[in-house]
């Protein structure tokens, strides 16, 4: 039996309705080698076994189908297949002589994720090191005091972050991403992801102090008087500037018109906009806390917990003294920090209610916000039961509000249970993109707090990890998924590439420049845009921003300075991605691995692209099995993009095909992509 022609995934051209409804039936397909003469059952997980029946033929490939009536609950197959004496299994993993459970197929009939988000290209921002645009709403030295340090604007954009910069401003505001909306749709950016915009003293936004409003620093500040910080004083009381610019009604309501005509002037531009929810914690600037006491005492505030023991908000935090009030230091912080209060969901109905409003607010109109993208999810409630209900009733208010929000959430680790569609959409992909991509292609952990030499280049480890760890997902869920090399928590992909192991207090922030392998980099890019999910761009990544894990990866976009053949290598692969329905939805399928290289294949039943890369120094020639992608086993490939050591170039050349093998030839750190259509 051929067990290379063996295949079948939850894409359409394998399962028809690929988000099936509950109560209908669904057609499940497999294709195997005409030549091979085969008895094919289709195993569902009450032990019921199906026979398939062959369908159609494509090449030298037979298909068989089978349809079967779905309940409301979620269903798991595999199949299992006969050729004389041989007998096999096929999962999810592949071929296999023996049944594996861990790796069945699934349908979650009624599961759907919306249909903009698939293979969509993202865009991460952190507003305030994008662009300034409005020196207006810069926050002011000595503004307010945060943790060990008054408020600091720095006057340099072009200044590398301290490592400990908290309170360190750069300017950085949504009228700058609102200036900047025609590069970000000149680059092919779909979908804008932007970090916490809520009211918050920090400029990461991940303490919130107000969710129902937009940072006025960000916004617009319409009403700006009072008082800044003496030097010495830490009173935020006393910070009277602070307090008006971030509490007064006028500046959050013009704040949050501004982010209203944003969204809109997006939506024109075809992009859609999502928000990072952090509801695990909030910031204990919060006014439902007010440990800063900034609201005390405010028309229009009610008290805050940590103020009184007779707050509306007491229940919303854990305090584990009953007797402290007022101002009751004893709530309970995440992981600790005193700066962070963990919201006391079980204690609290009005608090869910709260964040489940504002989870639907913010997707409806006049915001009408496409998603979110939900900070820690894992961690919220105090036990992983309330945890799931709470995400069960977040889904079904969000979706209420707006069916097309994706919901996605930030974890590592397996995340099945939060992925059997009643919850989340999908996740930020770090175990089957971000961490196999850094491993396979520069042997560093995602901090750069280790690098593991024997991971360089090794093509097999690199296939079995991806292979196993895909399986986790639904294929709804990760064709969504969020595919990033960056992001604000990680170190810069491009200065992982020079093999520092460290962080910027330990190596300064010369070292995260230094030695750098651009070609290197460039083949993480182009296999960011060439994998099941949506490729999302960590701000500055496309040019040239290097940089050490938070807060050295954090440093501003280089408006005057850019990597310009960067932004341009970027532009062309975003244009490849978008210009091939094949790397939004197609199938995928490794083809060969080994040391230093790895292909692999996008397909759909009209269309095939291979990728091809050689992450290693030397140069390599490989015969690279196409026809397992249903390349015709004799014509040609389109070369439609490589990439090395000396450029790039998206000029189309033809490359033979015979006897389905497509031989390649590779210089150092080269990647390329083909394709086939048919006519």
């Amino acid at each position: 039996m051929n067990r290379d022609a063996i295949f079948s995934d939850g894409t359409i051209r394998y399962r028809q309705p690929e988000e099936p409804a509950p109560g209908s039936d669904v057609t499940i397909r497999i294709r195997l080698d005409r030549h091979d003469f085969v008895t094919c059952i289709i195993v569902l997980d009450n032990g019921r076994r199906v026979p398939m029946y062959y369908d159609s033929q494509w090449g030298e490939f037979a298909f068989y189908q089978v349809t079967i009536p779905l309940t409301e609950k979620r269903i798991f197959y595999h199949f299992e297949i006969r050729c004389g004496s041989e007998y096999l299994f096929y999962d999810r993993f592949g071929v296999t002589d023996d049944y594996r459970p861990q790796y069945r197929f699934s349908i979650m009939p009624g599961f759907s994720t919306p249909a903009w988000a698939r293979g969509a290209v993202m865009y991460q921002i952190l507003v305030d090191r994008f662009c300034n645009s409005d020196a207006d709403n810069d926050v002011l030295d000595d503004e307010y005091h945060y943790i060990s340090m008054h408020s600091k604007r720095v006057k340099d954009w072009n200044t590398n972050p301290s490592s400990f910069d908290v309170a360190c401003f750069y300017g950085g505001d949504l009228q700058g991403v609102y200036d900047k909306l025609d590069y970000l749709k000149s680059l092919g950016i779909e979908v804008i992801y932007f970090n916490p915009l809520f009211v918050s003293p920090s400029n990461h936004k991940y303490d919130a102090q107000d969710y129902d409003y937009i940072d006025p620093h960000y916004g617009k500040i319409v009403v700006d008087d009072g008082e800044l910080l003496a030097e010495d004083d830490h009173d935020n009381r006393h910070a009277t500037r602070y307090i008006r610019r971030t509490t007064d009604r006028r500046n959050l309501d013009a704040s949050n018109e501004f982010f209203a005509k944003l969204v809109a002037a997006a939506h024109e531009r075809g992009m859609k906009v999502i928000l990072d929810g952090v509801f695990n914690h909030c910031g204990s600037f919060n006014k439902w806390l007010d440990r800063e006491r900034i609201y005390e005492g405010q028309e229009g505030y009610a008290p805050g917990a940590y103020v009184s023991g007779d707050s509306p908000y007491r229940e919303f935090f854990h305090f584990y003294e009953q007797d402290q009030w007022p101002y009751n230091h004893t709530y309970d912080g995440w992981w600790g920090h005193d700066t962070l209060p963990k919201l006391n969901y079980e204690g609290s109905t009005d608090l869910t209610n709260y964040i489940l409003r504002i989870g639907a607010k913010w997707v409806s109109p006049p915001y009408n916000v496409d998603g979110w993208r939900l900070d820690v999810a894992a961690d919220l409630g105090h036990s992983e039961e309330y945890n799931h209900r709470f995400w069960q009733a977040f889904r079904a208010m969000v979706k209420k509000a707006n069916p097309n929000a994706v919901i996605l959430a930030e974890h590592y680790g397996d995340a099945s249970s939060w992925l059997e569609g009643t919850q989340w959409d999908t996740i930020m992909n770090y175990d089957a993109f971000m961490e196999p991509i850094s491993f396979f292609l520069t042997g560093m952990e995602k901090h750069s707090d280790r690098i593991d030499e024997s991971a360089i280049g090794d093509g097999k480890r690199f296939e079995v990890t991806m292979l196993h760890c895909m399986t986790a997902f639904m294929t709804p869920s990760l064709h969504i998924a969020m595919n990033e090399l960056s992001n604000h928590d990680h170190s810069r992909f491009l200065t992982r590439t020079n093999h520092k192991v460290g962080r910027v207090d330990q190596l300064g922030s010369e070292a995260a420049g230094k030695d750098i392998n651009v070609p290197l980099f460039k083949l993480g890019v182009m296999m960011q845009m060439t994998w099941p999910g949506a490729p999302t761009v960590y701000y500055g990544d496309e040019a040239g921003v290097v940089g050490f894990t938070d807060p050295d990866n954090r440093r501003t976009y280089p408006w005057d300075d850019p990597d310009r053949s960067l932004i341009d290598f970027h532009r062309d692969m975003i244009f490849i991605h978008k210009a091939h329905e094949a790397l939004r939805t197609g199938s995928f399928m490794f083809l060969s691995a080994g040391r230093n290289y790895v292909s692999y294949a996008r397909f759909t039943d009209l269309e095939r692209i291979v990728v091809v890369i050689n992450c290693g120094s030397e140069e390599m020639e490989l015969s690279v099995p196409v026809w397992k992608a249903q390349v015709p086993f004799v014509g040609s490939m389109d070369q439609i993009m490589v990439s090395g050591e000396v450029g790039y170039s998206i000029m189309l050349i033809q490359h033979p095909v015979e006897q389905g093998m497509m031989n390649v030839k590779l210089k150092p750190y080269t990647g390329v992509v083909y394709s086939y259509k048919d006519v």
